[in-house]
């Protein structure tokens, strides 16, 4: 038995969606325990790409995939994201997809709050979601929980209770238009009706499944510099994207975890505002962004690219309690002359470079670690002495197959 906890260590967009629909063979149950439809997760199947925003990415995998209390849950994406699977021939039935019952709702005035915000001088760069917004009525306990939607007396009453006030902000401050109660009740209703066979104790699900032995994989969302505690505040996330919330967000306690591995991006990248002391402005920084393919996959906004941060790196292999690293994307640095690492700052803080010599073979079929290029596991040997943890696993290329696993958590 094992549990795993899959982490991303810069600012999301790690490639853990990959990580994770890979993993999910040796996995019973997929849990995702934080965030919401702000998150994207890529998987490429057989050529095929899928993107998931709110569906673990164990779905592929045909294992039971929960969304933990943690997130914080649209239920328009969600039924949208179901429908789509369907449609693709992927199963997203209640035994198979569950929820639950004490994550709470993306509602339509979190949304309208959050683009509004984002409207104005002091952008932070969010999604435009509603995520912060929900977050926020969660902590001001005034927030609406998927069992109160399965409730429609309940949910009407907290429909009326809390929506004079955010009409009133969204009047008197923004100058925009309000919304009408009916109509959100008539809507959600119909995404309560949709969605009641897949709520459940999710707990007690992952309990259960504890006592009988299963293995479990934990998948995070963003990364560890934009936890809400830890990251580069006020430019994060508003949840808890460190492992520790794995447990919190899905109800069990930590004696439970027995790994916790985090997804390290050959390079840096960052979508949205906020300090990037790596990152280029030249035409490396271009070159990276344009065959990495670094394009969110929730707004399509670009990502700013820059030199692996191993200062960053040695923080998140202490906020997460690291047990072992698996390096993404490796491939994209094919084909430069040199390839940088920031080890430190100087006064000023500005990064100091180490620097080391690139490669130019095509490695995305290679399937041994011994048989990459001498310089590309030059560069992988250099990160795992720098951080002192071990690389599990190396992705050369997106599909689930261009994968070199050193270690399999689960065996």
């Amino acid at each position: 038995m094992a549990n795993i906890v899959i982490i991303g260590t810069q600012w999301g967009d790690e490639g853990k969606g990959k990580i994770v629909d890979l993993l999910a063979e040796y996995a019973d149950i997929v849990v995702r325990f934080q965030g919401g439809s702000n998150a994207g997760h890529t998987m490429v199947v057989n050529g095929e790409k899928f993107i998931s925003h709110l569906v673990p990415s164990g779905i592929l995998q045909s294992k039971p995939s929960l969304l933990g209390n943690g997130m914080v849950v649209d239920p328009s994406e969600l039924v949208k994201e179901i429908d789509f699977f369907h449609s693709k021939g992927v199963k997203v039935s209640p035994d198979i997809l569950k929820i639950s019952g004490k994550a709470h709702i993306v509602m339509p005035y979190h949304k309208l709050i959050d683009v509004l915000r984002e409207s104005g001088k002091n952008k932070i760069g969010t999604t435009g979601r509603g995520i912060g917004p929900c977050y926020e009525d969660k902590v001001s306990r005034r927030g609406i929980c998927f069992s109160d939607l399965l409730d429609i007396k309940t949910f009407r009453e907290k429909v009326y209770d809390f929506l004079p006030e955010k009409n009133f902000y969204i009047e008197k401050f923004f100058s925009s238009e309000s919304l009408n109660p009916e109509t959100i009740i008539t809507e959600y209703t119909e995404y309560g009706k949709k969605l009641e066979l897949y709520v459940t104790d999710v707990s007690i699900f992952i309990d259960n499944a504890i006592k009988n032995k299963q293995n479990i994989l934990f998948e995070g969302a963003q990364g560890t510099f934009l936890d809400i505690d830890h990251g580069t505040y006020p430019y994060v996330t508003s949840s808890n994207t460190v492992a520790a919330n794995a447990c919190c967000g899905s109800g069990i306690g930590p004696k439970e975890i027995t790994g916790v591995l985090g997804v390290v991006k050959a390079y840096t990248t960052r979508v949205g505002n906020g300090p990037f002391p790596t990152e280029l402005f030249d035409d490396i920084g271009k070159r990276l962004q344009k065959i990495g393919v670094e394009f969110g996959a929730t707004t399509g906004r670009p990502r700013r690219c820059g030199w692996l941060d191993i200062v960053m790196l040695k923080n998140a292999v202490r906020l997460n309690s690291l047990t072992g690293l698996i390096i993404t994307k490796l491939d994209v640095l094919c084909g430069l002359d040199e390839i940088k690492i920031c080890t430190g700052y100087d006064e000023a803080k500005n990064p100091i470079y180490e620097t080391m010599a690139g490669w130019k073979e095509d490695i995305s079929e290679i399937k041994n670690f011994n048989q990459l290029p001498k310089n590309a596991i030059g560069y992988l040997k250099r990160i795992e002495t720098l951080l002192n943890i071990p690389i599990d696993i190396v992705s050369v290329s997106p599909r689930r197959e261009q994968t070199i696993i050193l270690k399999n958590p689960f065996s």
